[in-house]
């Protein structure tokens, strides 16, 4: 998978997400595991034009 920036507000890329999510401890719940994302990069708190990108990075990951 290639990096690339899914919050330009926070500078958060891909890869930044893919990290989150290894930390997360609820990994199996969608919703818990993306505030648990945004609590460690800060993703989708400036204008939140990218909650729908962050969703589908972390669905993605989890489907790995």
């Amino acid at each position: 998978m290639e990096n690339y920036t899914i919050c330009k507000c926070k500078k958060v890329t891909y890869f930044d997400v893919e990290d989150a999510v290894h930390q997360s401890k609820t990994f199996e719940d969608l919703e818990k595991t993306f505030d648990e994302v945004q609590a460690i990069t800060h993703c989708s708190t400036g204008c939140g034009g990218c909650h729908d990108k962050i969703l589908d990075a972390i669905s993605q990951i989890m489907s790995k």
